[in-house]
């Protein structure tokens, strides 16, 4: 087993391991904190779903302008001092987050958080394409996720613990590491942005904005990006209202809420990177559709049981789709954009995060309000049936432009 991680970790640059080194550090203080947020805005305001949905609307908008910016100044300046920039600003928004007493002061730090600390995401994006070959992508993603999950795996248990006694240590947390990754970007990562030809001028700030509109007359890729908002509108719920409905329609506790997500993580960690390497030569969008027929299947099932035990075998199911279809959804985008448009085709894949992230709590907060709460999970189960039926679809339309890489896997690696 040692032999063959050693294996597969000389398959991969130094500078990779570099970058999933500090995004883990990075993504533990957010395990510790983000899990818990909506039940911190609900019992710290004394306000139900509806406004924490809101909190989450604004964040979202927000985000979308900041991945705009992000992705054309990625494109423009490069990937690292924009990775030190959403870090450094997402540090200071959990600071004055747990601070604040007053709601309407943190719908403001929501705004600012998702306008500035949003922006370093598609530089992180790009920067694993820029450092991997095309073959490697979706394995190198697959490796983000596992270290992503790892730090999930940890996060929430020790959340649940500090959220009991202080939820300001779960934001100071979440600002130091942070600032620690913005560090070891700083000292420990070089710049990766592709060069361009000599006969090919450099843009104008401007023309680099503008550049957008190549993104969007890709029919294609707008095509792939409006189905997956249906997918993440129901993936979404896991981390907003899954958490306040289970412990007011089902009374599980917080505690048992993290036990489910650590599950979650924890099968990522043990075969994302398998499963990735397996059907890393399949159509994408195909494992892609395989993967929301599962979050079908798994978010409707937490509509119709009640035990814990089924919560669990829920979440069993929903992980085995989001192992499918994460890093294949990753590397997709980078096999869609040109190498001089990573950042702005990486920032546009992002509106399939921020906007079901606008509406999803949002949407989810008001039919749990309404005193219906086990139609979120209906609703969730025939959304991700049309968005599988969606990529099934987008598949046969224009799969041939779309074919899987030539696997990089070494003989050893299994």
């Amino acid at each position: 087993m040692f032999v063959r991680w050693q294996a597969i970790y000389r398959e991969y640059p130094s500078n990779f391991w570099t970058l999933m080194a500090a995004s883990f550090i990075d993504r533990l203080g957010g395990a510790l904190l983000f899990p818990f947020f909506t039940l911190y805005i609900t019992e710290r305001f004394d306000v139900g779903m509806t406004e924490a949905g809101i909190i989450f609307t604004i964040f979202s908008v927000s985000s979308i302008i900041g991945s705009m910016f992000g992705g054309a100044m990625t494109d423009k300046f490069g990937r690292r001092w924009m990775i030190v920039f959403g870090l450094a600003t997402s540090a200071l928004s959990s600071l004055v987050m747990g601070f604040v007493d007053s709601l309407l002061v943190f719908y403001a730090i929501a705004g600012f958080a998702g306008l500035f600390s949003n922006a370093g995401g598609p530089a992180q994006q790009a920067m694993v394409a820029d450092i991997l070959p095309k073959a490697q992508r979706a394995q190198g993603y697959g490796i983000w996720r596992v270290l992503a999950n790892l730090a999930v795996t940890i996060g929430p248990a020790i959340g649940g613990l500090l959220a009991a006694r202080s939820y300001l240590a779960l934001f100071l947390s979440d600002a130091v590491t942070s600032l620690v990754m913005a560090g070891m970007v700083i000292a420990l990562l070089p710049e990766t942005k592709p060069e361009k030809a000599a006969d090919k001028p450099e843009e104008s700030l401007r023309q680099t904005l503008a550049g957008y509109t190549a993104v969007l007359r890709d029919n294609i890729f707008m095509l792939y990006i409006v189905i997956s908002i249906l997918m993440v509108i129901v993936y979404v719920q896991m981390n907003s209202t899954m958490a306040v409905y289970l412990r007011d329609s089902r009374g599980i506790p917080a505690q048992g809420y993290g036990y489910i997500l650590s599950m979650n993580a924890g099968m990522v960690v043990l075969f994302q990177f398998w499963i990735t390497r397996k059907t890393s030569h399949l159509p994408p969008l195909l494992v892609i559709a395989a993967g929301v027929a599962l979050y079908a299947v798994g978010f409707a099932m937490y509509g119709f049981v009640s035990a814990f035990a089924l919560f669990l075998v829920g979440m069993v199911i929903i992980t085995m789709g989001e192992m499918l279809i994460l890093p294949a959804a990753q590397a997709l985008t980078a096999q869609f954009a040109p190498e001089d448009m990573r950042g702005r085709y990486m920032a546009m894949y992002g509106f399939s995060w921020t906007i079901p992230f606008a509406i999803g709590p949002l949407l989810g907060g008001m039919v749990m309000d309404s005193g219906h709460s086990n139609w979120v999970w209906y609703g969730s189960g025939i959304l991700g049936t049309m968005a599988a039926l969606g990529f099934v679809w987008l598949h046969t339309a224009v799969g041939n432009r779309l074919q899987p890489a030539e696997s990089a896997q070494s003989p050893d690696a299994d």
